[in-house]
């Protein structure tokens, strides 16, 4: 429950910036289900090959969010799906290495990427607020009053509530926002009403992917993004759960996402990352077995089979959906804010990292015509903010602090454990 509403936004979102019918739109909430629970199971499944043996719930990546859509705009939805299934395989085969380079994604990078990522994502949440791009109601007082109600919900409840009930705020606010506005008539049943009861997963339901070069290089810097995310959540959770953290367990991790993110492409998913909320509820009930989370992964898996369950979830008022994201991004936001906390701030460079990464990762966000000169190939790449901010952050801090970038892989990982514990 606490990872529900995060899950379910990001197919939500995607759906509706690329136009897919309720139909379609209902298949992607219930195959994001269904492969959010697999790749929960490959993670608590340690064996030689994959699986990191901890507590994780993995979800849907709001990493990927903003990408997708550019890339399903551009070149078409066969295009995003063959760049994840390429991304996927990419961090699978080489999760040996890819721990080596979490050397190149020091604080100042990871907490930069994770501001602009929030950043880039607020307007979506504010447009969906005042009802959606394109509605004849937009800006209503009803709209603005409904998305304001489920803001002050979730307030309310991170207010009053502690523990399990305050993890739940975003959900309990999407189901009351929900059912207020059901009352004011916003809320169309039709669709869940038509859902069958059961649907087997189909793969490619969006067609055959199709494999372009500027949409695979987006999705695998996006993949290391992701890596470097679930890095240091797994630093946190071994440190949580008295288990350090090697470099075996590692790159099992790795090698489990690789696969979760390969079958979000084949079956028309996402890319998947470890949801850190779940790792607050490790903490606050010190139940730290993975038999939870095993249990959450099937519960997922039997939810994804039941296409009418995932079409209740299309139902959901822009509004409704709206002021739900604008809470849940801006804590995305503030997330990153704490992580620059520990930056040293004595180095002017860092300083001047996270001046330029912010400044044109927004900047291009804000004003995507910015590059619109540019070939096609490297038009894509650049005219996504997180992209953007990502690369600019990467080079300038090799610029920079290379001579911190060489230090060994041991202190890098100590350092990294440290700062994000």
């Amino acid at each position: 429950m606490a990872m529900y509403a995060g899950a379910i936004l990001v197919p939500l979102l995607v759906g509706r910036a690329l136009n897919l019918t309720p139909e379609q739109l209902a298949y992607l909430v219930a195959i994001d289900l269904l492969t959010c629970g697999i790749a929960t199971l490959l993670q608590a499944w340690k064996n030689k090959y994959f699986g990191i043996g901890l507590p994780v719930v993995l979800g849907a990546s709001f990493v990927a969010l903003s990408p997708m859509i550019a890339i399903g705009s551009q070149y078409g939805i066969p295009a995003v799906y063959g760049s994840i299934i390429v991304a996927g395989l990419f961090i699978f085969l080489f999760a040996r290495y890819l721990g080596k380079l979490v050397k190149f994604f020091p604080l100042v990078v990871t907490g930069t990427v994770v501001v602009i990522i929030g950043l880039s994502l607020i307007p979506s949440g504010v447009r969906n607020m005042a009802g959606g791009a394109g509605n004849p109601d937009f800006g209503s007082i009803d709209n603005l009053m409904l998305s304001m109600g489920v803001i002050a919900i979730i307030l309310i409840i991170n207010r009053f509530f502690k523990g399990y009930v305050r993890s739940l705020s975003v959900l309990l606010g999407i189901v009351a926002g929900t059912a207020l506005a059901a009352m004011m008539g916003k809320v169309d049943f039709h669709e869940v009403l038509e859902a069958s009861w059961f649907r087997i997963p189909q793969p490619f339901y969006f067609g055959a992917p199709s494999f372009e070069i500027a949409p695979t290089l987006t999705m695998l810097i996006v993949g290391l993004v992701i890596v470097v995310e679930s890095t240091g959540v797994f630093f946190a959770l071994g440190e949580i759960c008295d288990r350090p953290v090697t470099q075996d367990d590692l790159t099992r991790g790795y090698r489990a996402e690789g696969l979760a993110i390969t079958l979000g492409g084949i079956f028309n998913a996402f890319p998947y990352n470890t949801f850190a909320q779940n790792v607050g509820l490790v903490q606050l009930s010190q139940n730290k077995s993975t038999n939870v989370v095993v249990a959450a992964g099937s519960i997922l898996v039997f939810l994804g089979l039941v296409p009418k369950i995932a079409a209740l979830a299309t139902i959901i008022p822009a509004p409704v959906l709206g002021g739900a994201t604008v809470v849940l991004f801006g804590m995305v936001v503030s997330s990153g804010i704490k992580m620059l906390g520990s930056v040293d701030y004595k180095n002017q460079h860092n300083a001047l990292i996270i001046a330029c990464s912010i400044s044109l990762g927004l900047g291009s966000t804000v004003v995507p015509e910015l590059f619109s000169q540019l070939p096609p190939a490297l038009r894509i790449i650049v005219s996504d903010g997180v992209i953007t901010g990502s690369l600019t952050a990467i080079f300038m801090n090799l610029f920079f602090n290379f001579h911190t970038v060489l230090a060994p892989a041991s202190v890098q990982h100590e350092k990294a454990n440290e700062a994000h514990v």
